[in-house]
């Protein structure tokens, strides 16, 4: 449901509930707020909460106890939901932290234990859940709706959202997906409305004109115009028909609906004005025991203003006291309200809820973490700030939560650089932009990773801080390697790294330093030692028992050490085993990693269809969650390989997505220049006529890996090859230096490729001793490699 402010989201909302609410449904209900657009599943928690009957203030064992006996009655799996349910209700060991999975995974399974669950429910009886204002939505929230529609196709599950039309959707293109959009009233339907609110039809035709005029078809601001009419007494009825009270060009009007706001808030006695401004600094919604708290006054004045701003319907009132529950009436009010607020005023009446919650709620506070943090950033109280934004964060990273994690982690160093700068705050400030850091390194946002860490680095170095430097040296590292492509810098930083956290013994930045430390030597064809760091990894995870991180590393060696170095027996293995240990853990980071390293060992061995098979099942995890840099390396590795069984559109499609996702994640420049090339190539091969020779060779497809030399001049090679017979001389000086490269850099498969290609060349030329002559050092090549498929490939050509 769409629409601007005003016109009829929630009432629309209101009156389907009240049609359905005999039906045999459940009706679930969530609502994003807006100092909760960085609270990590916060409109899913209001389901969980309603769902499980769980109330404000319960016991964690009251709440694990709910849980449980709800999880049985929909037949879920306790194993597989539980915990990660426990998390996101904030009760004390969860028994999350026990689960040793990735983040990503750990997100996934997240996501997963909330679809099952309401698809669950749906078998029960069908199922309505509703989510308000999703223009206000966290990031973790969305990733939910986004998994949910794709899982309720079938099911009994009808899904409501209401949202402003500023705010984007990324779903609208499925089938089973309706937008009803709100517009404002006619003039016939404003009248009818304002003859309802009236109570009659006579109405003078003055004031119907002005009605319309000043309300412009807005339901909400045509049902305040009129009640701040008769509220201020401009209007009167005589002779059974509403009229102005006095001559209109002596009356004030308001002219906006913020002013028919502030007109009737205005128009309150001064207790009652007063308490309502002081709750809009709370939210749109608040219960009775914190306004009690936040407030000066007794219960008695207390409970008397509260009845008033409930008698003028600016406050609406849920449950009975004194566990009630107050919601401003509309959206707007409460922003309105808030926003009259003098600056200073506002400030002290944040550091004051904010105190209230800490008091009110001390026994479960970390519920309360992500609204303590905006309460007191308001308030500029940066010293509290810092504190809730830290603990905001880390709980948002306990839940898997990256993106709301990043989110509090920048709100944390905003709240730090203005602090005075002592030296303990430099080293916290130190601390929270590492941090950052690392949260975009671990997602492969290398660009922004850089981009947090960049103005602390002499900072740290002048502290001497080497915890952090190890991890500043491994994130600028890894950002020179795959985006600027400075290798002999990366190298630097990334061996600084490595020293350092090997000094220190840290095994966190170890694990980041050597395994990125190993990938950069293997793209630098120097597959030993870059072997001998990767090793590191996979003996730290051995040593924690972390089967997604070997799994991991074991792909990362497998693809990195071993197919580029053309051990493709060894690698095929390394990969398999990869694969075994991602399945039995369960870990979806894993299982896209394996499977995509796999896919290209097995494309290595020449198994085509099992190499296709098991990079798509890869692509399918990466997509699941968002893995853009894998992704990327999948979509290239599938253009080879449709490239080499000759289904060159399909090709085209894979190295598109590859350029377009590497852009996407601003990395990896030669290996998107790379597809561009291959792009070239599938053109030539679909014999299409508008092939630019010149841009070949004027470096507009530089690649700067070194393990991509030998194969960027067999691509050239093998362009020019096909184009036409007047390129037979280029084509061979560019296999020429394919061969060459490749014998240098170790690249022994691609070496195989390259004779394999220089043989298709001499037969063109009609050099047919020297092309079999060539064709055997392929096969031999091959076989060395455990080529097998291509291995029998060639042996048929041969014969």
């Amino acid at each position: 449901i769409i629409a601007e402010a005003g016109v009829g989201k929630s009432r629309l909302l209101y009156e389907f509930r009240k049609a359905i609410v005999n039906e045999d449904i459940t009706f679930l209900e969530g609502k994003c707020l807006s100092y909760c657009r960085g609270v990590a599943y916060h409109p899913i928690i209001d389901i969980l909460k309603a769902n499980f009957d769980i109330h404000e203030g319960a016991g964690d064992f009251e709440v694990k106890e709910k849980v449980k006996e709800g999880l049985k009655i929909l037949e879920a799996d306790e194993h597989s939901t539980l915990p990660y349910f426990l998390e996101m209700l904030s009760v004390k060991d969860s028994g999350i932290e026990k689960i040793p999975i990735s983040p990503e995974a750990k997100r996934h399974r997240i996501i997963q234990a909330i679809s099952h669950s309401i698809i669950k429910g749906s078998e029960i009886r069908p199922l309505v859940i509703a989510f308000e204002d999703l223009h206000w939505v966290d990031k973790s929230s969305e990733d939910v709706f986004k998994y949910l529609l794709a899982s309720i196709p079938g099911a009994r599950v009808l899904l409501i959202f209401t949202y402003r039309p500023d705010f984007v959707l990324t779903w609208s293109g499925k089938s089973y997906h309706s937008q009803i959009n709100l517009n404002r009233l006619s003039n016939r339907e404003s009248l009818i409305m304002v003859a309802y609110l009236l109570g009659t039809k006579e109405i003078d035709r003055n004031l119907e004109d002005l009605i319309i005029e000043k309300t412009e078809g807005v339901p909400f601001f045509i049902e305040e115009f009129v009640k701040s009419l008769k509220d201020l007494r401009i209007i009167e009825k005589r002779d059974y028909t509403y009229h102005f009270a006095k001559e209109i060009q002596n009356i004030t009007i308001p002219s906006t609906l913020q002013d028919v706001i502030m007109a009737r808030v205005d128009s309150l006695p001064e207790g009652p004005k007063n308490l309502l401004q002081t709750c809009s600094v709370i939210e749109r919604e608040f219960n009775y025991e914190l306004i009690n708290r936040v407030t000066d006054l007794t219960e008695k004045k207390l409970l008397t203003y509260l009845s008033v701003l409930k008698d003028s319907e600016l406050l609406y009132e849920r449950g009975i006291y004194p566990e009630a529950t107050y919601v401003f009436k509309h959206a707007l009010t409460h922003e309105v309200v808030y926003n009259s607020l003098m600056t200073n005023r506002k400030k002290r009446l944040h550091e004051k809820i904010g105190n209230a919650i800490e008091e009110l709620y001390k026994d479960n506070i970390d519920e309360h973490y992500g609204v303590l943090a905006e309460h007191f950033i308001m308030s500029e109280n940066h010293e509290k700030g810092v504190k809730y934004c830290k603990l905001a964060g880390k709980k948002a990273e306990k839940a898997a939560s990256f993106a709301d994690a990043i989110e509090y982690t920048r709100k944390r160093i905003v709240c730090l650089e203005k602090l005075p700068f002592k030296e303990d705050v430099l080293k916290r400030i130190i601390d929270a932009r590492s941090s950052l850091g690392l949260y975009m390194f671990q997602m492969y946002y290398f660009v922004e990773a850089k981009e947090a860490i960049e103005p602390i680095i002499d900072l740290a170095l002048k502290s001497a801080y080497k915890k952090k430097l190890s991890q500043i040296y491994t994130i600028m590292g890894t950002y020179k390697y795959w985006v600027e492509e400075n290798f002999q810098t990366a190298l630097k930083y990334l061996e600084d790294a490595f020293k350092i956290s090997e000094e220190l013994n840290d095994v966190v930045s170890l694990f980041f330093s050597s395994g990125w430390l190993g990938l950069a030597l293997s793209n630098n064809c120097e597959f030993e030692k870059g072997l001998y760091y990767l090793g590191k990894t996979v003996d730290i995870n051995v040593a924690a028992n972390n089967l997604w991180g070997i799994s991991t590393m074991k792909s990362c060696v497998s693809l990195y050490s071993y197919y580029f170095s053309g051990r493709i027996n060894l690698g095929y293995q390394t990969s398999y085993d990869a694969t075994q240990l991602a399945e039995e853990s369960g870990d979806i980071f894993s299982k896209a990693i394996a499977n995509i390293s796999h896919g290209i060992l097995c494309y290595g061995k020449g198994f085509f269809e099992e190499a296709t098979e098991y990079i798509l099942k890869g692509v399918d995890f990466c997509e699941k969650i968002n893995l853009l840099q894998w992704n990327g390396i999948a979509q290239f590795h599938l253009g080879e390989i449709f490239f080499d069984i000759r289904k060159y559109k399909k090709s085209d499609e894979h190295y598109e997505k590859a350029i377009w996702i590497f852009g996407q994640n601003r990395s990896s420049p030669s290996t998107a220049n790379l597809a561009k090339l291959g792009l070239v190539r599938t053109k030539v091969k679909k014999t299409e006529k508008d092939v630019n020779l010149e841009s070949i060779y004027d470096n507009k497809y530089e690649s700067n890996y070194k393990i991509h030399e030998g194969l960027k001049a067999r691509y050239l090679s093998e362009i020019l090859l096909y184009i036409n017979n007047q390129h037979l001389f280029d084509s061979e000086d560019w296999i020429k230096k394919a061969i060459e490269a490749d014998k240098r850099n170790g690249m022994m498969f691609h070496l195989g490729k390259n004779y394999a290609l220089y043989t298709d060349l001499l037969k063109r030329k009609g050099d047919l001793s020297i092309a079999r002559e060539n064709l055997i050092k392929a096969i031999e090549i091959f076989k060395e490699c455990g080529a097998d498929g291509w291995v029998e490939k060639y042996e048929k050509e041969l014969v």
